[in-house]
Protein backbone atom coordinates (compact mmCIF):
# COMPACT_ATOMS: atom_id res chain seq x y z
CA UNK A 1 0.00 0.00 0.00
CA UNK A 2 1.22 3.06 -1.27
CA UNK A 3 1.77 6.39 1.50
CA UNK A 4 -1.13 8.09 -0.62
CA UNK A 5 -3.68 5.15 -0.32
CA UNK A 6 -2.38 4.85 3.45
CA UNK A 7 -3.19 7.97 3.82
CA UNK A 8 -6.32 8.04 2.49
CA UNK A 9 -7.30 5.46 4.57
CA UNK A 10 -6.35 6.74 7.56
CA UNK A 11 -8.72 9.93 6.88
CA UNK A 12 -11.84 7.98 5.86
CA UNK A 13 -11.57 5.86 9.26
CA UNK A 14 -11.31 9.13 10.93
CA UNK A 15 -14.44 10.34 9.37
CA UNK A 16 -15.99 7.37 10.13
CA UNK A 17 -14.99 7.14 14.09
CA UNK A 18 -16.17 11.10 14.44
CA UNK A 19 -19.81 9.96 12.47
CA UNK A 20 -20.06 7.11 15.20
CA UNK A 21 -19.39 9.73 17.74
CA UNK A 22 -22.14 12.00 16.63
CA UNK A 23 -24.36 9.20 16.34
CA UNK A 24 -23.90 8.10 19.17
CA UNK A 25 -24.12 11.20 21.18
CA UNK A 26 -27.84 11.79 19.13
CA UNK A 27 -28.83 8.45 20.59
CA UNK A 28 -28.02 9.44 23.85
CA UNK A 29 -29.41 12.76 23.87
CA UNK A 30 -33.02 11.48 21.79
CA UNK A 31 -32.83 9.06 25.21
CA UNK A 32 -32.49 11.69 27.54
CA UNK A 33 -35.11 13.97 25.86
CA UNK A 34 -37.61 10.71 25.62
CA UNK A 35 -37.15 8.88 29.47
CA UNK A 36 -35.59 11.59 31.50
CA UNK A 37 -35.45 15.09 30.72
CA UNK A 38 -37.61 17.25 28.52
CA UNK A 39 -36.32 20.96 27.45
CA UNK A 40 -39.18 23.40 27.96
CA UNK A 41 -39.44 27.44 27.44
CA UNK A 42 -42.04 29.76 28.56
CA UNK A 43 -43.95 31.59 26.13
CA UNK A 44 -46.24 33.44 27.98
CA UNK A 45 -46.27 35.73 31.66
CA UNK A 46 -49.00 33.05 33.24
CA UNK A 47 -46.61 32.30 35.30
CA UNK A 48 -44.83 35.49 36.57
CA UNK A 49 -43.07 35.91 38.32
CA UNK A 50 -41.93 32.47 39.26
CA UNK A 51 -41.16 31.55 35.54
CA UNK A 52 -40.95 34.66 32.66
CA UNK A 53 -41.06 34.66 29.12
CA UNK A 54 -37.43 33.43 27.78
CA UNK A 55 -37.01 31.05 30.40
CA UNK A 56 -35.79 27.75 29.49
CA UNK A 57 -36.48 24.86 32.01
CA UNK A 58 -35.25 21.09 32.29
CA UNK A 59 -38.67 18.87 33.06
CA UNK A 60 -37.94 15.53 34.70
CA UNK A 61 -40.21 13.03 33.23
CA UNK A 62 -39.01 10.61 36.13
CA UNK A 63 -41.24 12.77 38.69
CA UNK A 64 -44.71 11.40 37.75
CA UNK A 65 -43.57 8.27 35.77
CA UNK A 66 -44.50 7.94 31.86
CA UNK A 67 -48.26 8.14 29.77
CA UNK A 68 -48.33 8.24 26.25
CA UNK A 69 -47.97 12.04 26.37
CA UNK A 70 -44.34 11.72 27.68
CA UNK A 71 -43.28 10.74 24.28
CA UNK A 72 -43.48 12.30 20.90
CA UNK A 73 -46.51 12.80 18.86
CA UNK A 74 -48.26 10.97 21.93
CA UNK A 75 -48.01 7.69 20.37
CA UNK A 76 -51.03 5.26 21.60
CA UNK A 77 -49.03 2.69 23.04
CA UNK A 78 -50.58 2.10 26.47
CA UNK A 79 -53.65 3.28 28.48
CA UNK A 80 -52.51 5.47 31.90
CA UNK A 81 -49.42 5.64 33.21
CA UNK A 82 -46.78 3.14 34.27
CA UNK A 83 -43.96 3.97 36.89
CA UNK A 84 -45.64 6.72 38.09
CA UNK A 85 -45.55 8.55 41.28
CA UNK A 86 -48.50 11.11 41.57
CA UNK A 87 -48.08 14.74 41.75
CA UNK A 88 -47.48 17.19 45.31
CA UNK A 89 -49.56 19.98 45.89
CA UNK A 90 -46.97 22.83 44.95
CA UNK A 91 -45.71 21.28 42.31
CA UNK A 92 -44.93 22.84 38.56
CA UNK A 93 -45.99 20.88 36.10
CA UNK A 94 -46.45 20.60 32.27
CA UNK A 95 -49.13 19.14 31.07
CA UNK A 96 -50.71 18.21 27.61
CA UNK A 97 -53.78 20.72 26.89
CA UNK A 98 -57.51 18.04 27.98
CA UNK A 99 -59.01 20.12 24.71
CA UNK A 100 -56.82 18.94 22.17
CA UNK A 101 -53.87 16.21 24.00
CA UNK A 102 -51.52 18.28 21.76
CA UNK A 103 -50.53 21.70 23.22
CA UNK A 104 -48.54 21.79 26.30
CA UNK A 105 -48.93 23.74 29.02
CA UNK A 106 -47.12 25.18 32.61
CA UNK A 107 -48.80 25.76 36.13
CA UNK A 108 -49.00 24.93 39.64
CA UNK A 109 -50.76 22.15 40.74
CA UNK A 110 -53.48 23.38 43.34
CA UNK A 111 -55.77 21.01 43.49
CA UNK A 112 -55.55 17.02 43.91
CA UNK A 113 -58.32 14.82 43.20
CA UNK A 114 -61.64 15.23 45.50
CA UNK A 115 -60.38 18.46 46.37
CA UNK A 116 -62.67 21.34 46.20
CA UNK A 117 -61.04 24.78 45.25
CA UNK A 118 -62.79 27.70 45.29
CA UNK A 119 -61.72 31.80 44.53
CA UNK A 120 -63.31 34.75 46.97
CA UNK A 121 -62.45 38.13 46.65
CA UNK A 122 -59.06 37.10 44.72
CA UNK A 123 -58.03 34.26 47.92
CA UNK A 124 -57.96 31.17 47.08
CA UNK A 125 -59.66 28.53 49.00
CA UNK A 126 -59.06 24.46 49.31
CA UNK A 127 -61.82 22.30 50.64
CA UNK A 128 -63.10 25.37 52.38
CA UNK A 129 -60.22 26.70 54.29
CA UNK A 130 -57.95 29.93 53.33
CA UNK A 131 -54.95 29.41 51.93
CA UNK A 132 -52.71 32.44 53.40
CA UNK A 133 -51.99 35.12 51.17
CA UNK A 134 -49.05 37.77 52.28
CA UNK A 135 -48.78 40.93 50.79
CA UNK A 136 -44.74 40.95 49.49
CA UNK A 137 -44.02 43.93 47.62
CA UNK A 138 -44.15 44.49 44.17
CA UNK A 139 -43.25 43.08 40.69
CA UNK A 140 -41.34 45.16 38.61
CA UNK A 141 -41.73 43.95 34.69
CA UNK A 142 -42.59 45.23 31.08
CA UNK A 143 -46.08 45.18 29.99
CA UNK A 144 -46.99 43.88 26.41
CA UNK A 145 -45.79 47.47 24.99
CA UNK A 146 -42.62 47.56 26.82
CA UNK A 147 -43.77 49.79 29.57
CA UNK A 148 -42.89 49.79 32.82
CA UNK A 149 -45.62 48.36 35.64
CA UNK A 150 -45.68 47.91 38.79
CA UNK A 151 -47.58 44.46 39.79
CA UNK A 152 -48.65 43.98 43.65
CA UNK A 153 -47.14 40.74 44.57
CA UNK A 154 -47.96 38.08 47.48
CA UNK A 155 -46.90 34.93 48.99
CA UNK A 156 -49.32 32.56 48.88
CA UNK A 157 -48.85 29.21 50.93
CA UNK A 158 -50.54 25.68 50.14
CA UNK A 159 -51.61 23.55 52.71
CA UNK A 160 -48.82 20.94 52.78
CA UNK A 161 -46.51 23.99 53.01
CA UNK A 162 -45.36 24.67 50.00
CA UNK A 163 -45.27 28.78 49.43
CA UNK A 164 -44.40 31.08 45.91
CA UNK A 165 -45.31 34.25 44.81
CA UNK A 166 -48.13 35.61 42.83
CA UNK A 167 -49.59 38.44 41.03
CA UNK A 168 -53.00 40.22 41.54
CA UNK A 169 -52.82 42.90 38.84
CA UNK A 170 -56.61 43.54 39.09
CA UNK A 171 -58.48 43.57 42.74
CA UNK A 172 -61.68 42.66 40.83
CA UNK A 173 -60.40 40.11 38.22
CA UNK A 174 -62.69 37.95 36.07
CA UNK A 175 -61.94 34.84 38.06
CA UNK A 176 -61.20 36.56 40.82
CA UNK A 177 -64.61 35.02 42.62
CA UNK A 178 -65.65 31.77 41.49
CA UNK A 179 -68.36 28.87 42.13
CA UNK A 180 -66.65 26.04 44.15
CA UNK A 181 -64.67 23.43 41.69
CA UNK A 182 -65.10 19.77 42.90
CA UNK A 183 -61.72 18.20 41.26
CA UNK A 184 -62.80 14.44 39.65
CA UNK A 185 -61.10 10.92 40.99
CA UNK A 186 -57.69 10.74 38.37
CA UNK A 187 -57.64 14.75 37.66
CA UNK A 188 -55.69 17.77 39.08
CA UNK A 189 -56.38 21.56 39.46
CA UNK A 190 -54.01 23.72 37.38
CA UNK A 191 -53.67 27.14 38.54
CA UNK A 192 -50.58 29.92 37.35
CA UNK A 193 -49.07 32.14 39.28
CA UNK A 194 -50.17 35.61 37.55
CA UNK A 195 -53.50 34.60 38.70
CA UNK A 196 -55.29 37.35 36.58
CA UNK A 197 -53.51 36.66 33.52
CA UNK A 198 -53.65 32.96 33.45
CA UNK A 199 -55.89 30.47 31.22
CA UNK A 200 -55.90 27.56 33.70
CA UNK A 201 -58.21 25.48 35.33
CA UNK A 202 -60.59 28.12 36.13
CA UNK A 203 -61.90 28.27 32.66
CA UNK A 204 -63.89 24.80 32.47
CA UNK A 205 -64.34 25.06 28.53
CA UNK A 206 -60.66 25.63 27.50
CA UNK A 207 -58.51 23.85 30.19
CA UNK A 208 -60.58 22.29 32.78
CA UNK A 209 -59.41 19.49 35.29
CA UNK A 210 -56.09 17.71 33.75
CA UNK A 211 -56.36 13.88 33.86
CA UNK A 212 -53.45 12.27 35.49
CA UNK A 213 -52.54 10.79 31.92
CA UNK A 214 -51.93 14.26 30.56
CA UNK A 215 -48.62 15.05 33.38
CA UNK A 216 -45.84 14.98 31.08
CA UNK A 217 -43.29 15.86 33.83
CA UNK A 218 -42.15 18.06 37.03
CA UNK A 219 -40.55 21.49 36.30
CA UNK A 220 -37.40 21.20 38.00
CA UNK A 221 -34.27 23.54 36.98
CA UNK A 222 -33.91 26.56 35.04
CA UNK A 223 -31.05 26.03 32.48
CA UNK A 224 -31.16 29.50 30.73
CA UNK A 225 -33.19 32.76 30.75
CA UNK A 226 -33.15 35.70 28.16
CA UNK A 227 -35.57 38.85 27.73
CA UNK A 228 -37.90 38.68 24.28
CA UNK A 229 -35.46 41.00 22.24
CA UNK A 230 -32.60 38.29 22.62
CA UNK A 231 -31.20 36.92 19.27
CA UNK A 232 -28.16 34.42 19.11
CA UNK A 233 -27.11 36.27 16.58
CA UNK A 234 -26.02 39.29 17.90
CA UNK A 235 -24.06 38.58 20.64
CA UNK A 236 -22.81 42.31 21.63
CA UNK A 237 -26.71 42.40 22.92
CA UNK A 238 -26.06 39.61 25.02
CA UNK A 239 -25.04 41.35 28.00
CA UNK A 240 -28.04 43.03 28.40
CA UNK A 241 -30.41 40.37 27.21
CA UNK A 242 -29.53 37.40 28.91
CA UNK A 243 -31.04 37.04 32.59
CA UNK A 244 -27.44 35.56 33.80
CA UNK A 245 -28.83 35.53 37.32
CA UNK A 246 -31.66 32.80 36.81
CA UNK A 247 -29.44 30.24 35.29
CA UNK A 248 -29.51 26.71 37.14
CA UNK A 249 -32.25 28.17 39.49
CA UNK A 250 -34.57 25.73 40.99
CA UNK A 251 -37.95 26.04 39.93
CA UNK A 252 -40.09 26.25 43.16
Amino acid sequence: MSVEDAAKEERIGGAMETAKVIVHALILALIVRVFFYQPFNIPSGSMKDTLLIGDYLFVSKTSYGYSKHSFPFSPDLFEGRVLGDEPERGDVAVFKLPRDNETDYIKRVIGLPGDRVQMRDGVLYINDKMVPKVRDGNYQGLDYYGRKVSIPRYRETLPNGVAYHVLDEEPAGAYDNTSVYRVPEGHYFMMGDNRDNSSDSRVLNNVGYVPYENLIGRADILFFSATENYSIFTPWTWPGSIRWSRFFNLVR
